[in-house]
C-alpha cells in the first residue's frame, strides 16, 4: 500500500472513532426517558450499557488499525 494511502486510511480510522462517539451520544439522547414520553429508565441504561459496549469495542479495533496503518505509512517495520 502506498504510504500517502495508508496515512489517509489511518486518519480515517481515527475519525470514525469520533463517529461512534456521535452515534453513541444520539442513540442516548433518543433513549432516554422524558416526562413525556420515553422508555422506560431501566431499558434505557440496558441500552445504553449494550450500545456503549459495542462502540467501545468498535473504536478500540479502529484505534489498533489506524496505528498499524500510520505506522506503515512511515515506512516502520511491521510485526507479524
Amino acid at each position: 500500500m502506498p504510504p500517502k494511502i495508508a496515512r489517509f486510511a489511518g486518519l480515517g480510522a481515527f475519525g470514525a472513532c469520533a463517529g461512534f462517539v456521535a452515534l453513541f451520544a444520539y442513540v442516548a439522547y433518543i433513549s432516554r426517558h422524558t416526562t413525556l414520553g420515553g422508555m422506560m429508565p431501566v431499558l434505557s441504561v440496558v441500552t445504553w450499557i449494550s450500545v456503549g459496549l459495542v462502540a467501545l469495542a468498535l473504536i478500540g479495533l479502529h484505534i489498533v488499525l489506524a496505528r498499524q496503518l500510520l505506522s506503515l505509512s512511515r515506512g516502520e517495520a511491521q510485526q507479524v
